[in-house]
């Protein structure tokens, strides 16, 4: 049985919009990676998270946030961040855009 703390509804919202709202500034999904401001924390992949679950998440308040992110993923609950990634543009792209067009001349 899991062993569950009381959030209440405003509490979680407050959680997730802070989360939607936070990027990662370091590492191969921060800011050199993809300018101006990494790639925001609630789309990272869950490996990249899992990494961080086995050796230590950031200290502070990026840490913590990153900590809930894995937990909300690992219980396969990502769909809660949807409603910002809709209001956002999208899930945000990890990868290169790919060519549509090929010249052949």
């Amino acid at each position: 049985m899991h062993d569950f703390t009381e959030i209440d509804r405003e509490d979680f919202r407050n959680l997730l919009l802070e989360i939607s709202q936070t990027r990662i500034p370091f590492g191969k999904f921060g800011i050199k990676a993809y300018p101006p401001a990494g790639v925001p924390i609630m789309d990272l992949p869950i490996e990249y998270l899992a990494w961080f679950q086995e050796r230590g998440f950031p200290k502070g308040r990026l840490g913590e946030l990153m900590a809930q992110v894995f937990e909300i993923k690992a219980v396969g609950m990502d769909s809660v961040f949807d409603p910002f990634r809709q209001a956002g543009g999208g899930r945000f792209p990890l990868h290169p855009a790919r060519r549509r067009s090929f010249g052949f001349e």
